[in-house]
């Protein structure tokens, strides 16, 4: 009988571990929406657009007094956003951390986020300045909402299933991303039989993604649980607990050393998401169907991509796979470089390049690094994860249009991103992961 209520709990445990999962893999069906339709397509040429119909005579903005070219605009507004994120997380994550509530917080986050997106929808005329700050609010909530949302995979998933669960949510995000993508190619390209000019189906798309990533999100934040706080945590407000968290990973240096490696090559990955529209409109003269094509193509691809690298990790593991991601990276984004303007097949192969190892190491880094996080901590460090996230996240979309703004070319802009895979790969090389899982206090998995 005991036996047996034993067995009963035990099978109680894994069905609520896999609801909650599920309800896990739908926040990122909610807004990688946002990321797709409006950071990676429509945003980016569309406001560029915007900020050249409001620049004088010489090609420039200026907002609060300061020049700007009207093609830097975008990416300078990207990096803002990663600065204004980067002052906000560790107030809310100490939030977090001290209440053990992070569920409304993700809710403020995640529509926040969708309000500032839906309001996209009044971006018409000469209005750079609302584009720029729509987008700023909307990408430092993202930002927030995922610092979050990621700090639920140690609860919800044990050592054994990270690489899967973890996978699977890249998985999700990416099907989100291809549906939506579809509506927006039909609507888009056949706006004239909807009674729409270009400009009001784009703001239509903008928009919709708002209001997709505000419904969905109902899911995670109704099957998502709170877990008490530890008494621990109720005296560290505010910026003193990252303190105390960066104070502490130092007594674990080889988690610094892959956190190091990771938010380099991920500024890398996030700039190329950013700025990749903006490529292919500005610089290889391909219009928006194209590049709605293009990325719908990344978003089916990055799917099985995703999970074919988790099925790799699981035969190589997750550090190799994720080495061998830097390396096509790298070869594909200096392929773009000699990427031949107006030719749309080209372009088409490139970004099947990215789609195959976009969602995979993106997926396998958080995984991996949760094997690095000491028992009992999983919460402090996935903050400090999300903040070496975006805390140089800000350095590729300066470093993008500070090129383009010296040499005019979007061409160099691009070609310097490869430097932060190169060196990605090198600093990921270096970092001895088997000995770091043990330094933090976990067990070895069989694969790593």
């Amino acid at each position: 009988m005991g036996t047996d209520t034993v067995r009963t709990d035990a099978a109680c445990g894994a069905a609520d571990r896999r609801r909650e999962q599920r309800g896990w893999y739908f926040y990122d069906w909610a807004c990688s929406v946002y990321s797709t339709s409006v950071l990676t397509v429509f945003l980016g040429p569309y406001l560029t657009s915007v900020a050249e119909s409001a620049a004088d005579a010489d090609g420039y903005v200026h907002p609060l007094g300061i020049p700007v070219r009207a093609g830097s605009f975008f990416a300078y507004s990207v990096s803002l956003s990663v600065i204004v994120a980067v002052l906000v997380m560790p107030l809310v994550g100490a939030a977090a951390d001290r209440t053990g509530r992070k569920k409304p917080l993700l809710g403020v986050a995640a529509y926040t986020g969708a309000a500032a997106t839906t309001g996209m929808f009044f971006l018409d005329g000469d209005r750079y300045l609302l584009g720029g700050v729509l987008l700023v609010v909307a990408n430092a909530a993202q930002s927030v909402a995922m610092m979050l949302y990621n700090s639920y995979l140690p609860q919800i998933a044990p050592p054994e299933e990270r690489d899967a669960v973890s996978s699977r949510g890249w998985a999700f995000g990416y099907a989100a991303g291809s549906l939506v993508l579809v509506v927006n190619l039909v609507l888009y390209t056949a706006h004239d039989s909807f009674g729409l000019s270009e400009s009001a189906a784009v703001r239509v798309c903008l928009a919709s993604a708002g209001l997709w990533w505000g419904a969905f999100a109902l899911v995670p934040l109704r099957r998502l649980r709170d877990r008490r706080a530890p008494a621990r945590k109720a005296a560290l407000p505010g910026f003193r607990q990252l303190a105390a968290t960066v104070r502490d990973m130092r007594r674990h240096p080889l988690t610094l050393a892959f956190l190091l490696a990771y938010l380099v090559y991920n500024d890398g990955i996030q700039t190329v998401i950013s700025q990749a529209s903006v490529y292919g409109s500005e610089e290889l003269d391909l219009g928006q169907s194209t590049l709605i094509v293009a990325v719908l193509l990344v978003q089916v691809l990055a799917v099985a991509g995703a999970l074919a690298l988790g099925r790799l990790a699981r035969t190589y593991g997750a550090k190799r796979t994720i080495l061998g991601s830097l390396v096509a990276w790298t070869v594909t984004l200096a392929a773009g470089y000699f990427l031949p303007a107006g030719a749309p097949a080209w372009f088409f192969v490139l970004a099947a390049g990215i789609g195959l190892v976009l969602g995979g190491s993106q997926a396998l880094s958080r995984s991996l690094f949760s094997h690095l996080v000491p028992p009992g901590k999983e919460a402090e460090y996935f903050s400090a994860y999300e903040l070496s996230d975006r805390g140089m996240s800000w350095l590729g979309p300066l470093l993008f249009g500070l090129t383009y703004q010296l040499t005019g070319s979007y061409r160099d802009a691009i070609i310097s991103l490869v430097a932060f895979f190169a060196l990605g790969f090198l600093l990921l090389a270096r970092v001895p992961v088997r000995r770091a899982i043990t330094d933090a206090g976990n067990p070895l998995p069989e694969r790593i």
